[in-house]
């Protein structure tokens, strides 16, 4: 069967560990493993507006020794001018692998379904698995060990970031506080979800009203954007609730001392988080941004390896 990465779960914890191990080596020697080589194709759409996802898959790719085909999803019209399932049919026959940043997860899994080549999620409404492990590829390069750190993320859990968190951090053995206003939190099925996996790893996921509490003692604080795409007419509803869960310095001193600081960008400073804290000593997200092609070099290449 062929195996894609579709959320965070695909992988198993030994699996993660494997894939975010390669990202290191990766990074330590970037053009020193070419499975792509040929040059293979991947193809890599984007329904929503990109910039870290298209430069870090494409200068990835290319490092792979593979060509980064980029296919304009307006033009195609996914699911409008063709089906899916056509689409998928297509693509599979004329790359080696499939990246789609899109909306709808049932859309994605769909081309999976058909296109007899890995696909990879590089974004859904409902998960942001490549994102996660560049955050723990980042996390691990300045803690070590992930099993057993605390993170604490703030804000609109209600979204493909605090999904992933909870799946991916679990994954990893990690405690993931999730904390934002009411009904601004992931649906009980996630952290379902989480518990189950927790209970092999050691991890766990939960939901944290007071983000003071949130933070407290925690190893990482994260944090997205309160607005994320498609929700741009909620805006001002969101704002005038969101306030209290603001990354501040002040919050940011209820972690640990040595905590460090994580949001996967764009980043609107003086909303979800202070400009003295984005830019100031205990941010990594620079780190965050690049490492994003680094870990998704190594699912990429990791995804190759499953089919011989």
């Amino acid at each position: 069967m062929t195996r894609s990465f579709l959320r965070d779960d695909d992988l198993t914890p030994a699996e993660q560990a494997e894939v975010l191990a390669l990202a290191a080596q990766m990074k330590a020697h970037p053009y020193d493993t070419k499975p792509l080589a040929g040059p293979r194709t991947v193809a890599m759409i984007f329904d929503k507006p990109t910039l870290r996802t298209q430069a870090s898959f494409a200068a990835g790719i290319a490092e792979l020794g593979g060509h980064p085909m980029l296919v304009d999803g307006t033009l195609a019209g996914i699911g409008k001018r063709e089906s899916v399932a056509d689409v998928a049919r297509v693509l599979g026959r004329q790359a080696s692998q499939i990246v789609w940043r899109t909306f709808a997860q049932a859309s994605l899994e769909e081309m999976a379904s058909y296109a007899g080549v890995p696909v990879v999620n590089a974004l859904t409404d409902d998960f942001h698995p490549c994102q996660l492990l560049a955050d723990l590829l980042t996390i691990r390069e300045h803690k070590g060990e992930l099993a057993g750190l605390t993170a604490a993320f703030l804000g609109d859990g209600a979204c493909n970031m605090g999904n992933s968190w909870l799946l991916a951090g679990a994954t990893a053995g990690m405690h993931v506080r999730v904390s934002g206003p009411d009904g601004y939190v992931p649906g009980e099925d996630m952290f379902a979800r989480a518990r189950e996996i927790g209970a092999e790893t050691g991890g766990s996921g939960t939901a944290v009203a007071d983000p003071h509490e949130a933070v407290a003692g925690a190893d990482v604080v994260i944090t997205d954007t309160w607005v994320s795409m498609g929700k741009e007419d909620e805006a001002s509803a969101r704002r005038a609730v969101f306030g209290p869960w603001s990354v501040t310095a002040e919050l940011v001193a209820a972690a640990k001392p040595d905590a460090i600081v994580l949001h996967c960008l764009p980043a609107y400073r003086g909303m979800e988080i202070a400009a003295e804290v984005i830019d100031g000593p205990q941010s990594v997200v620079w780190d965050e941004a690049e490492n994003r092609r680094h870990a998704q070099k190594a699912i990429l290449s990791w995804l190759e390896d499953q089919r011989s």
